[in-house]
């Protein structure tokens, strides 16, 4: 099966941006516009719907809103501020000791390498590519969740197993002019059309465009 092409694949999805509902990350970065508010709602979003992580977010930083003020608040309640995010007590702890480690090793701030990131601990490679693209506004990444895995193997763009190879592979693949978008644009998509199980083909604007699923025979 031929892949779907590239370019009008993104511009399609792009013009109809505004009609999907925002993702709880989105709205984050519309709101705080920092690297240490993105990274600890990502920190946040892991294995947690949207619909939780956005008022867990809100919570957290009327609660703390800085490295300094989050390592001065009883972890009792970071957890009850982020209740019930998915493995809340373990996430409370998790982003005390990541406030440390930026007070500690760097002068506060969040690091601007993606290396770096990885080093702070609860930090994976989908965590660090979004800090920096959507917090620090370095796109050197193309941040993989689930969404762009699923999609991106669905529309024939790549055949990988792993997010993390899916990264590198649409990086070889993809315009550069695309990384910044790609991710919120598929989790947008993934929310709201092409679903994991039985996606709405019939209300896709790709569909035309999808290798893999007949607008005839979706619902």
């Amino acid at each position: 099966m031929k892949p779907a092409p590239i370019e009008p694949v993104m511009k399609t999805l792009l013009a109809h941006k505004q009609e999907f509902q925002t993702t709880a990350l989105m709205n984050v970065q519309e709101h705080y516009k920092t690297p240490f508010h993105v990274l600890i709602s990502c920190i946040l979003s892991l294995r947690t719907k949207d619909a939780v992580t956005g008022p867990a977010s809100q919570r957290l930083f009327q609660l703390a809103n800085t490295p300094e003020a989050m390592i001065n608040v009883d972890v009792k309640a970071i957890e009850k501020a982020i209740y019930p995010a998915g493995f809340y007590k373990t996430k409370a702890r998790t982003i005390q000791k990541i406030c440390k480690i930026l007070l500690e090793k760097h002068g506060g701030q969040v690091p601007t390498t993606h290396g770096e990131l990885l080093a702070l601990p609860g930090v994976g490679p989908k965590t660090a590519a979004i800090t920096m693209v959507y917090g620090h506004g370095i796109h050197e990444h193309i941040p993989c969740d689930s969404h762009v895995h699923q999609i991106a193997n669905r529309l024939g763009w790549v055949k990988t197993k792993k997010p993390e190879d899916t990264e590198h592979a649409l990086k070889k693949i993809v315009p550069k002019q695309y990384w910044r978008d790609l991710n919120d644009l598929f989790v947008q998509f993934g929310q709201n059309i092409c679903v994991p199980v039985s996606p709405w083909c019939s209300k896709c604007p790709v569909a035309k465009y999808c290798p893999k699923v007949s607008v005839t025979r979706s619902r």
